[in-house]
């Protein structure tokens, strides 16, 4: 018996801005994956308004190597996973196949997905040319997406403040500024010190966002970013770290 191989399609949906954000559909074979399993799951956000850029980055999780590892699908509901649900699928490259197995949602222990397997030079073509498509990303998402690239590149900077970067923010509900999230020190939620959330909102204009990522690398990396930035976050004992704690919830949640 000849068992044909699954086939991937990968679909980016952008409605309006206020009625969603961007997610990436994973089609298989035809049918919408995530309808099936997870009604009303948000596709691919890592965190809302990020969804296409975690997914399918050059490092993103759907990219098949030889370590197998997981990647979060979708979300569901109020984005706590325990609660309204979220799936997972361990991604890893078998010879000329990649399979998709593993599935897991921390809401319903009775996910039931059976394996996937692509073969290799479908599954990555597809996945590359879903990355390569920027059609439905606004100016201040490119801007984002070209800094979080830049900072994560110069660990030097980083290592030299003890700072981690989380994420570089863009909502389409806001297209004139973009948040960059850091932690101090560095995978502090890992441990049982203080750690602290700095979060600093940079004006976005029309200029050429390849410009203007430039631009704010070189001013953010020129100094201390916790001389300049707000505390937005952190543990029940951050006040240890010298910090002021916000008067206020921080301006992205």
């Amino acid at each position: 018996m000849i068992v044909r191989p699954d086939l991937l399609s990968l679909t980016v949906l952008c409605p309006p801005p206020d009625e969603g954000g961007v997610e990436v559909r994973p089609i298989v074979n035809g049918r919408d994956l995530l309808a099936a399993v997870l009604p009303g799951g948000v596709g691919g956000s890592r965190y809302l308004g990020v969804g296409p850029r975690y997914l399918l980055d050059r490092d993103g999780p759907l990219h098949a190597i030889a370590t197998p590892h997981e990647a979060r699908l979708a979300w569901s509901g109020c984005g706590a996973e325990e609660c309204c649900g979220a799936l997972y699928v361990t991604v890893r490259r078998d010879g000329d196949h990649v399979v998709w197995a593993g599935w897991r949602d921390p809401a319903n222990e009775a996910v039931a997905l059976p394996e996937l397997r692509f073969t290799a030079a479908q599954y990555e073509a597809e996945v590359r040319r879903a990355g390569g498509d920027r059609s439905w990303e606004w100016p201040a998402g490119a801007v984002a997406r070209l800094l979080e690239a830049g900072l994560r590149g110069r660990k030097d900077w980083l290592l030299r403040w003890e700072c981690e970067l989380q994420y570089v923010w863009a909502s389409r509900k806001q297209p004139d500024h973009i948040q960059v999230i850091l932690m101090h020190p560095p995978d502090g939620t890992d441990t049982d010190l203080p750690w602290i959330q700095f979060g600093m909102t940079l004006p976005i204009s029309a200029d050429d966002p390849s410009d203007q990522a430039e631009r704010l690398e070189a001013q953010l990396t020129a100094g201390d970013p916790r001389a300049t930035a707000e505390v937005w976050g952190g543990s029940h004992d951050a006040e240890q770290l010298g910090y002021p704690w916000p008067p206020v919830d921080p301006p992205f949640m």
